[in-house]
Parts: C-alpha cells; structure tokens; sequence
C-alpha cells in the first residue's frame, strides 16, 4: 500500500433544517409522516406547477459558506441537471451549476495526534433532493416526501488521502453546521450524506489516478470502510497490471462490500441549463455582512478561548465544546456562579453531561438550568451541603423544576455540623464495628476513611465530613 497514493475529495449533501422544502410550502421535516404525505404538484414535479425559492434556505446557505470562510456570491443562479431516475419526478433536478452560491473556502481538520489537515472547498450549491425508493415484496416503491427538501451541497479539493482523514473531516463539518444552527447534521435520517470521489495512483507519479465514486454513503464509519475497500481495490487493479475502470459505486452496509451501479457520468451527460422558471438569487454586500454577523463563535475558536481565558485543560475545553448549546450551558453557568471555572467543568463534565446522556435531550432541554447549577455549587463551597448531596439534588432539580435552596430546605439536606449529634452516631458506629476499631489501632490507618463513610452513610451524607473525620480521629486514638 506504501507504493500507492489515495487522493480522495468529498461531495457532502447537507439538509438544511428549513420549515418548508426549497421550492415549495410543503414541510420539509417529513421523517415521520406518512409516505406522500408532504407533496404538491411542485416538488412532485407536475406540469406547469411554478416554483418559488425559499429565502430560509438561502439565509442558512450563505451562512454556511460564511463558516467556511468560502466567498459567497452576489449573483447566483438555479439550473436544470437532466436524468431519468424514479425517484425524479421532473426528470430534472433544480440545482447550481456554473454560478453557486459559494465558491472557494477551507475547513482546517484536527486529526486525533493533533496534525491539522486543510481541506479546501471548491464550491457550495444550492439544490433540492430527490425521492425515496424501497423495494417490498418485489414491488419497487417510491415516496416523495423527501423529494423537495433543500440541500447545500459542499464540494471539496482532493485534499484527503486516507479513510481516518475523510471521516474526520466528516465529523468536523458534522459539528460545524449544528453549531451555527442550519442542519441537524443525522445521518440516520439523510440529513448529512456522502460521496466519495476516489483514486489511487502509484508514489510519487505526480498524476492522479482515474476516480471513482461511492454514492450515498450514510454514516462516518461506513464513509471509513467504504474507503478502505475501495482503495484496496484500485491498488489490487494496478498492482495486476489493469486500468482502473471509471464507475459510480455503491456500498452495501450490510454485505461491508462494493457495488457497481453504472458508468461515472460527466458534466454534459446531464445538459444542465438555466431553470426558466426561477429567477437569480441577488444578494447586497450589505445583507451578506448583516448575515455574518449572525454567525456564532466557531467551536475550534470557542474552544481555544476557553483553553486561554479560563485556563481549562484541552480536554475539558474539547468536551465543553462539542455542542454549541453545552458550551452556552457552561458559560452561563460560570456567569452566575463566578468562581474558579474548573470548578464548573468538573461538575458539568460529571453530572449535566450524565444527565444529557440519560434524558436523551440537550444541555438547553433540561430542567435544571446554569441559574440552579451555580447555586448548588455555592452551596457545596460554603460547606451548606455536602457534596454527595449536591449530586443528589442536581437530581431532585431536574425531576422537580424546584429551585435547589427550596429542596433542600424541604428535605432538610443542610449540613449536620452539631458536634454533639455527630459524636453520638460516631460512637454508634466505632462501637458496632470493634474489629475494624481494633485494626485501625493496630496500625491499618485507612480504616479511617472506611469509618467515616459508614458516618456518612447513617447521616445520608448530610454529615460535616472534616468534623467527622476529627472526631472519629480522636475516638479511635484516644487522643
């Protein structure tokens, strides 16, 4: 394989997550419903329906190329790219071809020992998608709820040369369009697809090989074996002596193989031409600059920042930073608390992240908002609950709504700090348990801990633990 080189560039197709499809009103979020549901006679392609452009989708496509730093253009234009697929009801696809919305552009790609790789953009388009074939009981069916929907289709340079890199990149621009907000990014549901444009040519030639495409690819670990299978293949084909053979493939998840599906089509054998039937997409200088400043704080410039700013570890501020509305969580967080910020991140990075991951929800969905998080740590710090409390209540919060101070109030979670309540529960159990006293005074001095955990327990962690720990000290000692 040392002999070869893979030079790989991707065609990401990214659903924007606008309430209506590209050309007409029919609702775009259409996973669930029924199937031919969401259709009309425009994205259903019927003669003399009218089209109209959504300006929710070229808000988010202009915004998306503002992220990716691609030059966004003030003048674009709509064309008809021809083929005779089922699933294609007009016969054509409405897209962009020679005059995009964006042009140029770059995303810069961290790899996991830190080596950043450019990945630079040739051109983002405007699009809509096709339909949905199934074939049931050997009957092919077609549903056109998805046919419609818009589409940003951002086209790379070869920059890529391996599978670990285009998943990267993948997973970049995954995180990338949640935060700013213009796709959800599922690639279960379509939202995010793939396809790879592949090809492998021996060291050092100077000359890339002849490309392939892998159509439709639907998830970053397909996207890394589809990859690798196909690189294997081309060097299998030069490696015997043979041309490699320019096709469109396929890759069939379940089998983990390649399919061929046809002979790669150029650009004339779709005959695009201007859409008669809509009009260019003109945009002034000065919109495109109120549109940027839209535009969030990136997650990488975020993550520095943090990293800067409030002195977190790198990992910390990785994790902090993966989700635009756990980062604003964090933030808020540290706003109202107003103390040391790894202080907060420990407590984020530890509870609000289980409960993220138990609710199945969001940072932002969850009932227990920064406000209350805050709180409970004063709470902690002040000594007015214990810590193990603390994590309780973050609980009791989220179940009730309730204001931490109230449950704990109610509860009566305070701290127990009356010396002589906790001297009688330590005497309690110092007496109940005389072996372990008895190895404690013979030189086991862990013990300790294990006694003042027992305390603990009887009190339900509610027991000042420094006063527990001195006075179980004294009663074991003697002194």
């Amino acid at each position: 394989m040392s002999e070869y080189t893979a030079v790989i560039g991707l065609e990401t197709h990214i659903q924007l997550n606008t309430r209506t499809k590209a050309f007409c009103s029919c609702k775009a979020d259409s996973w669930n419903e029924p199937p031919n549901s969401s259709i009309c006679p425009v994205c259903t392609g019927q003669p003399g329906a009218l089209p109209s452009p959504n300006a929710e989708m070229i808000h988010k496509a202009v915004l998306l190329c503002l992220a990716v730093h691609a030059e966004v253009n003030q003048v674009s234009f709509f064309d008809r790219k021809n083929y005779l697929y089922a699933d294609m009801p007009g016969g054509y696809q409405v897209t962009q071809n020679d005059q995009p919305i964006g042009l140029g552009g770059y995303l810069d790609v961290e790899m996991d020992n830190g080596r950043m790789v450019r990945v630079r953009i040739d051109n983002l388009h405007m699009e809509e998608d096709a339909g949905k074939t199934r074939n049931e009981n050997g009957i092919r069916l077609i549903d056109f709820n998805r046919s419609g929907i818009p589409l940003v289709e951002m086209v790379t340079k070869p920059d890529l040369h391996s599978a670990d890199e285009a998943a990267a990149y993948l997973i970049r621009l995954r995180r990338l369009i949640r935060w700013i907000g213009v796709s959800e990014g599922n690639m279960e549901k379509a939202q995010l697809r793939c396809d790879a444009n592949v090809s492998v040519a021996p060291a050092g030639s100077g000359k890339p090989g002849r490309k392939c495409e892998i159509k439709n690819i639907n998830s970053i670990d397909a996207v890394r074996k589809a990859i690798v299978s196909e690189i294997e293949r081309q060097t299998r084909e030069l490696e015997a002596g043979h041309e490699v053979e320019q096709w469109t493939i396929e890759w069939d998840n379940d089998a983990r193989e390649l399919r061929k599906m046809r002979s790669k089509e150029n650009a004339v054998d779709y005959r695009f031409f201007r859409e008669p039937n809509l009009m260019p997409v003109v945009l002034s200088q000065e919109q495109i600059e109120a549109w940027h400043e839209e535009l969030p704080e990136l997650p990488w410039v975020r993550k520095q920042r943090f990293i800067t700013d409030y002195k977190l570890p790198v990992y910390d501020a990785g994790i902090l930073t993966t989700e635009r509305d756990l980062s604003d969580y964090f933030e808020e967080t540290l706003n109202f608390y107003g103390g040391d910020p790894k202080r907060v991140s420990n407590w984020m990075m530890n509870e609000i992240l289980r409960l993220v991951n138990e609710s199945g929800t969001s940072a932002s969905g969850l009932n227990i908002r920064p406000r209350d998080l805050a709180e409970i740590i004063q709470m902690v710090d002040s000594g007015t609950i214990t810590a193990a409390v603390g994590k309780d209540l973050i609980d009791l919060v989220q179940q009730s709504g309730k204001a931490p101070s109230r449950i704990a109030a109610e509860k009566n979670l305070t701290v127990v700090s009356d010396e002589g309540i906790i001297r009688g529960i330590c005497e309690k159990v110092v007496s109940s348990n005389p072996k372990e006293a008895e190895a404690f005074r013979a030189g086991k001095e862990t013990l300790l801990g294990w006694f003042t955990g027992q305390v603990m327990r009887e009190t339900k962690g509610k027991a000042d633990a420094k006063l527990v720990g001195k006075i179980l000290k004294s009663m074991l000692t003697g002194r």
